[in-house]
């Protein structure tokens, strides 16, 4: 049976800053529009900011669906599952909002990190959380940890600042569903 907690306390923040991959889940106000769940990683790329706030560095990608859900109605959840050790799974549900990276408030997020970003990133997501729950992770595989892929930082280190802002204005403008993710310029 799994628990509510009042609040992400150490031996919480601990578990989940020694995990290696988190998920995240939003969905549009439209009942028609797509739900979404993303993959997220990168060394150092999570961080607890409080006992109800957490923040991840969201890098540009092939998607732009959080961002947009989040302009929309700003619901959000993590679910975070240990691959190794004792089987559990946390989740944490609430609001969140996109920091754009040129946003003056993401230099200040960034020095609550353990590192900094790598080129690349779009955003800062913070997240108020509102839930904190667990259960267990007896049906999570046991899975061992080789290193993070490094892809997605050669993509971002190869492209000018032009053509990164290309690449936003017509690839990650809008949702899949048609929704606009950024303010017009």
């Amino acid at each position: 049976m799994g628990k509510v907690y009042e609040q992400i306390d150490d031996r919480i923040r601990d578990f989940l800053l020694a995990q290696r991959v988190f998920f995240v889940a939003t969905a549009p106000s439209d009942p028609d529009g797509h739900v979404n769940l993303s993959p997220k990683g990168l060394t150092d790329s999570f961080a607890v900011l409080s006992p109800h706030q957490v923040a991840y560095y969201e890098y540009g990608g092939s998607g732009i669906e959080t961002m947009a859900h989040l302009r929309d109605n700003n619901r959000i959840v993590l679910m975070v599952c240990a691959f190794d050790g004792p089987p559990k799974i946390y989740r944490l549900h609430g609001h969140g909002e996109s920091v754009l990276a040129e946003d003056p408030r993401a230099a200040e997020l960034i020095k609550q990190f353990p590192a900094p970003p790598h080129v690349g990133l779009r955003s800062v997501v913070v997240i108020d959380v509102t839930r904190v729950s667990d259960s267990c992770g007896y049906g999570v595989p046991l899975m061992s940890y080789e290193g993070d892929r490094d892809l997605l930082v050669q993509f971002w280190d190869h492209k000018t600042p032009e053509q990164r802002e290309h690449y936003r204005a017509t690839r990650n403008a809008h949702s899949i569903d048609g929704a606009p993710v950024f303010a017009e310029r």
